[in-house]
């Protein structure tokens, strides 16, 4: 595995792009719970350019009925970040409020411990982070404008790509 950068500069750019409209290469899953963590996965995607098609605990998007709840689901996101330590795709870790970086994602929860939306991180304003964001359609909107209870930070620490030694030796994808 080699571990590249991640793009932030093209996570903000599909951001800005895509925030007010649905990318026709994607389900929107609007009707189906929200599109927030769809879009999120779209815009990480953009800057890692990486899938990891590991079957049921990977992250990856074919089309709405062959990807994992990872691509679409708020907790399955964070796992499959949080928890990718050795897979390819990218890898996240949570941080506080200040490590936050352009391109990274924050997930908005109730005080029962439930998250319930995923919005990315697309610039700051005075320290505070500005964000986009689908379901209700943002870009740029302060972070502080949203209620909600709880808050955790993901800052997506780079992307690991499967080399072809690495497919060579036989290591996992």
């Amino acid at each position: 595995m080699e571990i590249r950068k991640y793009d932030r500069a093209a996570v903000v750019a599909y951001a800005r792009r895509w925030a007010f409209r649905r990318n026709p290469e994607y389900f929107s899953f609007n009707n189906l719970g929200g599109d927030c963590t769809n879009f999120a996965s779209q815009c990480i995607y953009a800057g890692a350019g990486v899938m990891n098609y590991t079957p049921i605990f990977g992250w990856y998007y074919i089309d709405a009925e062959n990807r994992t709840a990872s691509w679409t689901g708020v907790e399955y996101l964070y796992n499959f970040l949080t928890g990718n330590t050795e897979g390819a795709g990218p890898f996240a870790e949570e941080v506080g409020i200040g490590r936050l970086r352009v391109g990274d994602i924050v997930q908005l929860g109730r005080a029962t411990g439930d998250f319930y939306h995923t919005p990315v991180v697309v610039g700051f304003s005075r320290g505070q982070p500005l964000v986009a964001a689908h379901s209700y359609d943002v870009f740029g909107k302060p972070l502080f404008s949203y209620r909600f209870d709880r808050l955790r930070c993901l800052h997506i620490e780079g992307v690991r790509i499967c080399t072809e030694s690495a497919i060579d030796n036989g290591d996992e994808i």
